[in-house]
């Protein structure tokens, strides 16, 4: 790693296939090199893999292969901005699909435990609109959501009900 500032996701043992799972499914990412351990350690053994240099979404990250002793929580995500619903979905679906699991307000789990969230532009624009009125029924909308749907935050902030689907 060339950068001074690099983030580094701990994991029990599947750093490699999670990298893989990011460039393949988040734009301007990619799996960088893979280290192996030059000898045993209290969570795994020499030739292991030990640390992957990857990038997701531009940013700079190893993954280390620690053991358990760490889990991964809601006080660190990687927030991605979405441009459309189809993208939002795309990346909604493929972490929640491959072993993920849903949480609120547009907030998902891979299946690693680190923490996402799939925010649409529209819905930030929705919530901080200058119409504070506008804001608060865009905010009230999303806090219902799983998934964000982009459709309902527009009507809520329009103050029109959400076409049905």
């Amino acid at each position: 790693m060339t950068g001074k500032n690099t983030i580094c996701l701990w994991y029990e043992g599947g750093a490699h296939d999670a990298a893989r799972f990011y460039a393949k499914t988040f734009p301007d990412s990619a799996v960088g090199t893979v280290h192996r351990a030059p000898g045993d350690y209290p969570d795994g053994k020499e030739g292991d893999v030990l640390t992957v240099e990857f990038t997701v979404a531009g940013i700079p990250c190893i993954g280390l292969n620690g053991g358990p002793h760490f889990k991964h929580n809601e006080a660190f995500s990687f927030q991605i901005a979405t441009d459309d619903q189809a993208e939002t979905d795309r990346l909604w679906n493929a972490i929640v699909d491959n072993g993920g699991q849903e949480s609120a307000c547009g907030w998902c789990k891979d299946r690693w435990g680190v923490s996402w969230q799939i925010t649409p532009r529209a819905l930030l624009a929705a919530v901080t609109d200058p119409d504070r009125a506008a804001a608060r029924r865009a905010f009230d909308a999303m806090m219902t959501m799983r998934k964000i749907d982009i459709a309902a935050i527009e009507a809520a902030r329009a103050g029109r009900a959400p076409d049905p689907a």
